[in-house]
């Protein structure tokens, strides 16, 4: 009897299959190393400061007191403040649970290190342990996925497979990248923070993974989300990115564009200019994420994940119990 049901071919069908296993085989090791390497450290030495890293947004009124400037003008009960004419804020019982989104820009230029590691695998290490922290709490995680564009959009959900079906998504847009074109322009991350504005109707931790490496206009779209999420910027860097070496003539390329340049790092002149045009872009972004109340934690290529995080950590319980309305970028 004739089928009427296209098979695709039996060896091309098998590839695809053997390709799918092996990424999948590939993101269990990866995330089993890091609950064994990174995780069970953290367990150790975070104790008890989970709620001081990621906060839930709270449910529950537990008291009235005045206002102070660094609290969220959202919190003002008017009616308490019209009768006592002196501002009054709400204070809730904080929910441990929560939602968490990674805004996560995996451009051309995440793909660059100059050591062992890229800033794509630090990125992948961060979302890896933060997500498997949340969900192990009871915590639901998403995420966005921006290339060339917008990619992929995960809704938040929990558990260790969701976990799995995450990096997974970041291990196939690392593949595509791969063979790709270039893409035409730079990394436009105002689109991204604009469609995670869009795709969060409630309120969530959002962390912001990028090297934030963009055409310009970001600022804006950043301090949108501010209003509404607790935002938390995880700015990946290379040292090579801030210093050259000397390293006699060699060649340059931009990872986005493709646009290529010889340049002679021989020249103490160019290497000094370089190191203060680098040092000016750091102290813009910093200014810029300050400005929008973003709290910043800075991930280097070859940095120890589990000492940044614990930092980061420790410098919001600081906050939290300082109350002050900014906070330095951490420096790992």
């Amino acid at each position: 009897m004739k089928s009427w049901w296209r098979k695709a071919p039996a060896a091309a069908n098998d590839e695809r299959l053997a390709a799918e296993a092996a990424v999948a085989g590939g993101t269990e090791r990866a995330l089993r190393r890091l609950e064994w390497t990174v995780i069970r450290r953290l367990d150790g030495l975070l104790q008890g400061d989970y709620r001081t890293l990621m906060r839930g947004a709270g449910l529950d009124l537990a008291d009235l007191r005045e206002y102070q400037h660094h609290d969220d003008v959202r919190h003002i009960d008017w009616n308490v403040t019209a009768r006592l004419q002196t501002p009054h804020v709400r204070v809730f019982t904080e929910d441990r649970e929560m939602a968490a989104w990674f805004v996560l820009d995996l451009s051309r230029s995440v793909d660059f290190g100059s050591g062992l590691k890229a800033k794509r695998e630090i990125s992948a290490g961060f979302v890896g342990v933060l997500a498997r922290l949340l969900t192990r709490h009871g915590n639901r995680v998403g995420a966005l996925v921006y290339g060339n564009d917008l990619e992929a959009v995960i809704p938040p959900r929990t558990g260790r497979r969701h976990v799995l079906h995450l990096l997974h998504a970041m291990e196939k847009r690392a593949d595509q990248a791969e063979v790709a074109p270039v893409q035409k322009g730079m990394t436009r991350l105002d689109d991204l923070l604009k469609s995670a504005a869009a795709l969060m109707p409630r309120r969530s931790t959002v962390f912001v993974v990028s090297d934030f490496l963009s055409e310009p206009g970001w600022e804006r779209p950043l301090g949108q989300l501010v209003q509404r999420h607790e935002v938390i910027a995880v700015r990946l860097f290379d040292p090579l990115e801030l210093e050259l070496p000397d390293l006699g003539l060699v060649p340059l390329c931009d990872a986005e564009t493709g646009e290529q340049l010889w340049v002679d790092t021989h020249d103490a002149g160019f290497r000094k200019r370089f190191a203060r045009l680098a040092s000016e872009r750091e102290t813009a972004l910093r200014a810029a994420l300050a400005k929008a109340g973003v709290d910043a934690l800075e991930l280097s290529t070859n940095d120890d994940l589990v000492e940044a995080i614990v930092r980061f950590a420790d410098l919001r319980k600081r906050r939290t119990r300082s109350g002050s309305a900014g906070m330095k970028a951490v420096a790992a």
